[in-house]
């Protein structure tokens, strides 16, 4: 591969839009062959057919000059496709070359933010260990094995007991709570709304300190 000015950010500057021009640069180059190709098919001679006859002289049953012409254009634009293809396949290079680049970049962005967020995230002070189907619990999108970071008031900093998280729900009935929760290493937030439904108590969860 042909490198004119090393692995500069300027060789990754290749998009599909120049591909594809150099592509119907060298669909045009091979047309224009063809196209002499088929002057000399039409000429009878081919492209190493003789221009004289057996005592040396030149043929009179066809037109040397548009056979030399013919000739000669076929062998510039064969250099030239010859060249156009070096092309393609660098600019296919550098095209790769971006996107891995750019592939890259965004893991690495991604495994960054991912771990400001493990960094950020306060330890849960609760788990859920059961979730009744049908229950506001269940509505709101809490999950089995959820770690609760926050629960209305309460947070990992002030918790003390489970009595914090049920004064909390007392005196939230019908009015939404905002609870986060630790799952699969991310934070899920989502709105719990305490109220009276076909199964014991306002939340239809259980809710188990994490002991430290």
């Amino acid at each position: 591969m042909r490198m004119t000015e090393g692995n500069s950010p300027v060789d990754l500057e290749m998009t599909m839009d120049d591909v594809q021009n150099l592509v119907k640069k060298k669909d045009n180059i091979e047309e224009q062959i063809q196209a002499y190709y088929d002057v000399l098919e039409d000429q009878g001679v081919g492209i190493e057919g003789p221009l004289v006859d057996a005592e040396g002289f030149p043929r009179a049953d066809i037109n040397i000059y548009q056979i030399r012409t013919a000739r000669h254009s076929i062998s510039c634009l064969q250099n030239d496709h010859k060249a156009i293809m070096v092309e393609i396949e660098e600019a296919l290079h550098k095209l790769h070359a971006r996107e891995k680049a750019k592939r890259e970049q965004d893991e690495a962005e991604a495994g960054v933010e991912a771990m400001e967020q493990q960094v950020t995230l306060p330890p849960p002070f609760a788990r859920v260990d059961a979730v009744t189907q049908g229950s506001p619990a269940c509505g709101a999108g809490l999950k089995i094995g959820d770690g609760v970071i926050e629960f209305g008031s309460v947070n990992t900093g002030n918790f003390q007991n489970l009595q914090n998280i049920a004064a909390v729900v007392q005196h939230s009935e019908g009015k939404p709570l905002r609870v986060l929760v630790v799952r699969d290493g991310e934070r899920v937030q989502m709105s719990l709304t305490p109220q009276r439904w076909s199964g014991r108590g306002l939340l239809g969860c259980n809710i188990v300190p994490i002991r430290r």
